[in-house]
This record gives structure tokens, C-alpha cells and sequence, in this order.
């Protein structure tokens, strides 16, 4: 077969609708703090059913203020996943906390339960359970939050959904981010996630608290709210600082382009459902092993990772990237990078150290073409038939 041009892990797909929703906010009198913003925001709330949503400029910015809001801070511990961005580790840092890691279940890449049992178990006679654990929906396949959720009322922990690859997911055939079994639930909209904002995040709760306190960590820690200030507010410009704040505000030309794409989630869902499953039917006789999807779980298809058994990963990964196929890894555990070694020195959880030094994510993403598709199993076919 013809050598493909290059074909990206992900990609976001732009539609005439997408453009003209922005540049309708262009041409309007708000470009930054409109209405663009709220109308976004309540999408996000009917989609998910969750009560509140927060917009802001990354989910990276998501992760951290739903940690300040949920009161972490010096002394604190943040458990979650080594097998993420670094970001969700990150947050745990900003606030001054220390962050430590869950090893996975090898079939999904997920947090594993009856790890985080005996960690749980084992941290408790030490007087060092977590304040938070983040359970990360890995390439878009929730974790059993019902499970994390119950070990969180028995061990007094507050739970963070890292959804980053997970928006249009279902668990238990409810949508990721009604927060059921968690205090908040953080999606991204980086372009090659599910939908796009440009650059974009949100957190979703269903505690008013923890909403207010959000919204107003990401503009500033400023209220123009008079029931909020600590003096009246005798002018009508008169405004308070009363937190330390950020500039995490989302502007509402992102807000119109991710109110578009909301749209058409459903849509982007089923096409990557379908090319996951197109996948799946082609790595039955050939030694490739997708991860898992579990029942009562619905995944997004974020990523499509697969895992070789007799194989050398490095080779392939190497050679498919030769022939113009964007494959990535996701992701190197967090431990092992250097920011973080120092206080991880001897860290090595078997089951994340096992998946990565055997996964690679193949290309995923709506506007894939059949040909490329082919391309990419018939080369990896070819591929895995060498001796490495």
C-alpha cells in the first residue's frame, strides 16, 4: 500500500457551524466575560445533569482550583493514577499538598480497586490516608466510581473525577459528569480530546459550595456580589478581593466554539465507538491486545490503546512513526519523571511499569478516513509478522 501522509493520534474536527459561532461572538459587543460563557456552561449542565459547571482555560486549571475548593493544602495528600498527564499529579502540588500513586488493573489502564483497598488499609495504620483521590477515565473508559465512592465514606476521603478523555462517556448508563460518585468531575476540550474549546476545560459539581468557591477562584478571588463583601457596597462599581484567585476565566469565543461542538458530542461518540470496534474486529487473530471495556461502562474512545505480548514495543512504535503514522504513548508513569524522582526514588508500581513498557496508542479521532484506517492495521500487521 501507498505510503500515507501523516496520520495524528488525534485531531479536532472544525465544522462550518463551529466557525460561524465564533465569529458571531466577534462581531458581538463581548469577547471575553458575555453570556457565551453561562450558555456553555448550561450545556454542559444538561448534558451531564450535574447542577453546576465552571469554565475555564484548561482542565489543568479545572484540577486546581476543584482542589482548593475541596480545602487541600500544606500537610494534605492527593492519591491518583501514575498512568496520566502530568497535570493531574501537578494539581496536588499547587496547593502545597504531597501526591503519591494507585497502580492500575493491567486490562484497563484504570486505577485498580483492590489496589486502593490495600493501599487505604496500609495508610490508615500509618495516620497517612489521602484528602483526595483522583481517579483518572483513562483513554476515555470510566473507573468504577461506585467502588472509590463507597472506600471514600468508609476511609473520609473527597473524590476528583479526572474526565479529561471522558465527556459523552456513561457509567452505570449515566452521564460522565453528573458527579454521582464524586464531589467534582473536570473535563478538557485540548483539540484532540472529545470536543474542543481551543484550549479549555470545565469542572462539574453538584455542591453549591464548591461551586461558588470555584467560580470565584477563577477570576481574581473577586465578588461583585453584595451578600459576599465585608463592607456594603455603596457604589454601583464597588468590588472585593476576598480570595487569592487566578485568571482561569474561559472567553466566549472558546465558550461558542465548545457550545457547537457540545452539538455534536453524540455524534463524535458514536464514530469513535465505531472505529474502536472496527479495531477490535481486526486485532482478533493478530497479537495485539486492546485494553478491556467493562460492563456498565460506556467509554468515550479517547484513545485507542492496544499492548503487544511477544513483541518489541519500542521497534513498533518506531517503525509505524517511520511510515507516517502518529502513534503516541500514554502516558510514562509520573513517578519516573524527573521533577518528580526525587521523592519517588525506589517507586515502581509492577502493573502501570508492565502496561508501559508494552502500549501504544494508535490514531482515533471522528474525521478518520477508511483508507487511513486500513493503512494503519495493514501496516502493523506487516509489521508484527517481522522478528524483533
Amino acid at each position: 500500500m501507498e505510503k500515507s501522509k501523516f496520520i495524528p493520534y488525534g485531531r479536532q474536527e472544525v465544522t462550518k457551524e463551529d466557525v460561524d459561532a465564533v465569529v458571531k461572538v466577534l462581531y458581538s459587543d463581548f469577547l471575553t466575560q458575555g453570556p457565551a460563557v453561562p450558555t456553555f456552561e448550561q450545556g454542559l449542565c444538561n448534558y451531564t445533569e450535574a447542577k453546576y459547571a465552571v469554565a475555564v482555560n484548561s482542565c489543568t486549571s479545572a484540577l486546581h482550583i476543584a482542589c482548593l475548593a475541596l480545602g487541600l493544602g500544606h500537610g494534605d495528600i492527593l492519591w491518583t493514577s501514575p498512568i496520566t498527564f502530568v497535570a493531574t499529579a501537578n494539581c496536588a502540588l499547587y496547593c502545597g499538598a504531597t501526591v503519591d500513586f494507585v497502580d492500575i488493573d493491567i486490562d484497563t489502564a484504570l486505577m485498580s480497586v483492590e489496589k486502593l483497598k490495600e493501599k487505604l488499609e496500609s495508610a490508615e495504620k500509618e495516620g497517612k490516608l489521602p484528602k483526595i483521590v483522583v481517579p483518572v477515565h483513562f483513554a476515555g473508559q470510566p473507573c468504577d466510581m461506585e467502588e472509590i465512592y463507597i472506600l471514600g465514606q468508609k476511609y473520609g476521603f473527597k473524590i476528583i473525577e479526572d474526565a479529561a478523555h471522558a465527556i459523552g462517556a456513561k457509567y452505570q448508563n449515566k452521564p460522565i459528569g453528573n458527579c454521582q460518585y464524586s464531589d467534582i468531575t473536570v473535563f478538557s476540550f485540548h483539540p484532540v480530546k472529545i470536543i474542543t474549546t481551543g484550549e479549555g476545560g470545565a469542572a462539574m459539581t453538584n455542591n453549591q459550595k464548591y461551586a461558588e468557591k470555584m467560580f470565584l477562584l477563577r477570576s481574581h478571588g473577586i465578588t461583585r456580589e453584595p451578600h459576599k463583601m465585608y463592607r456594603s457596597a455603596d457604589k454601583s462599581w464597588y468590588y472585593e478581593q476576598i480570595e487569592l484567585g487566578f485568571n482561569y476565566r474561559m472567553s466566549d469565543i472558546q465558550a461558542a466554539l465548545g457550545s457547537s461542538q457540545l452539538n455534536k458530542l453524540d455524534k463524535y461518540i458514536l464514530r469513535r465507538t465505531d472505529i474502536a470496534k472496527w479495531y477490535d474486529n481486526k486485532f482478533q487473530n493478530i497479537d495485539v491486545i486492546p485494553l478491556t471495556q467493562k460492563p456498565s461502562r460506556e467509554s468515550a474512545h479517547h484513545l485507542y490503546v492496544v499492548m503487544f505480548k511477544g513483541h518489541n514495543r519500542d521497534e513498533i512504535y518506531n517503525d509505524l512513526r517511520k511510515n507516517n503514522i502518529g502513534v503516541n504513548l500514554h502516558y510514562i508513569p509520573i513517578y519516573n519523571q524527573p521533577f518528580y524522582k526525587e521523592n519517588n526514588a525506589n517507586k515502581k508500581l509492577s502493573v502501570a511499569e508492565n502496561y508501559y513498557s508494552k502500549a501504544i496508542s494508535l490514531p482515533i479521532f471522528p474525521n478518520i478516513t477508511q483508507n487511513n484506517l486500513d493503512y494503519i492495521v495493514n501496516k502493523l500487521s506487516s509489521l508484527l509478522d517481522k522478528t524483533y
